[in-house]
């Protein structure tokens, strides 16, 4: 299961889309289902009864906040307990669970960890402008036709921005560029994963790129005395299909009647790498050595070094007996 994005959390979907039906999402090829319980709280399984593999997400919700399979009405509970195995009174419902995933709601979003069969997983490590209350936010949601590491290796990606961008984000830096301008590219290891700076001709415009692991862009883009950021959320579906939600973060501006206008700012930018990055196919990326590089890719190599070392063999076991997670 999750073969390839196994282990990690991932942050999935905005909160306010998990209302009071059943909603699946595929995430790594699997497809899950997230549904609200009585209480409100997010639950989120694999879309698929212990019993004869129906779709749960077809199912209706009772009025005890239970998701039923739409097969033979067996409920299941957002930890995956079994609580009715309808005709069947002397049912071991302990061992007919579903397979339940962690889940956290931090900020606006949903989070699950990938894994049906581990021990309670370590908190996501998030970053500030997706967490902060504080803070005005705004998203946007695209797909892509694409395998999800080229959108992410997308994202870290600085020397794009003058030629991809170069209306848009990447005009001020087009207009320094010179035939013989030089880029230079560093990369911090930090405990989330790492931090990338461009300094063009030796100049530091200040802006700078936080990859948090295993699929977060965070760019910091600098004004005095002020939070604004740009995030990137590369959520892998299918081997061919990548959602990214975009999510611009401020601490000014806050009035909600001006979020048009930040989301169409963001849509533009996340639609000017889509045609770009769908030219390269759907294939992940290879290893390093299979495709030409210089010093300018440096962040996106640090990106592509960790998913073929940590992620690319991983794969998440299913469980067979009763839940075992920790929710």
């Amino acid at each position: 299961m999750f073969q390839g994005f196994a282990g990690v959390w991932t942050p999935l979907l905005p909160a306010r889309q998990v209302r009071h039906v059943a909603v699946p999402v595929y995430l790594a090829g699997e497809r899950i289902v997230l549904f609200r319980d009585r209480e409100g709280q997010i639950g989120a399984l694999i879309d698929r009864c212990p019993h004869r593999g129906a779709a749960l997400s077809l199912g209706r919700l009772t009025s005890e906040g239970q998701i039923e399979c739409p097969f033979h009405g067996w409920q299941f509970d957002r930890m995956g307990n079994n609580w009715h195995v309808p005709l069947n009174p002397d049912a071991r419902r302990a061992t007919l669970a579903a397979q339940a995933l962690a889940v956290r709601v931090i900020g606006d979003l949903v989070w699950v960890f990938t894994a049906t069969a581990s021990p309670s997983p370590d908190e996501p490590m998030v970053p500030e402008g997706l967490r902060d209350p504080g803070l005005a936010r705004t998203y946007v949601q695209r797909t892509w036709r694409c395998h999800w590491t080229r959108a992410m290796e997308n994202m870290l990606d600085s020397p794009h921005l003058p030629f991809v961008h170069r209306r848009s984000i990447g005009k001020t830096l087009r207009q320094r560029m010179t035939s013989r301008s030089k880029m230079e590219v560093t990369w911090q290891d930090t405990p989330f994963g790492g931090r990338a700076r461009a300094l063009m001709d030796g100049q530091d415009g200040g802006a700078f790129l936080e990859f948090y692991k295993p699929n977060i862009m965070a760019l910091h883009i600098p004004l005095p005395d002020r939070h604004l950021r740009i995030h990137a959320l590369v959520i892998p579906e299918q081997k061919d299909r990548t959602r990214i939600i975009i999510c611009q973060s401020r601490d000014f501006v806050r009035a909600r009647l001006l979020n048009p206008i930040f989301s169409w700012m963001n849509r533009r930018i996340a639609d000017e790498d889509k045609e770009v990055v769908e030219s390269a196919g759907t294939a992940e990326i290879p290893p390093a050595a299979l495709e030409k590089s210089v010093a300018t890719d440096r962040a996106t190599l640090q990106f592509r070094k960790y998913y073929y070392e940590v992620l690319r063999e991983s794969g998440s076991v299913s469980a067979a007996g009763p839940n075992s997670v920790e929710l």
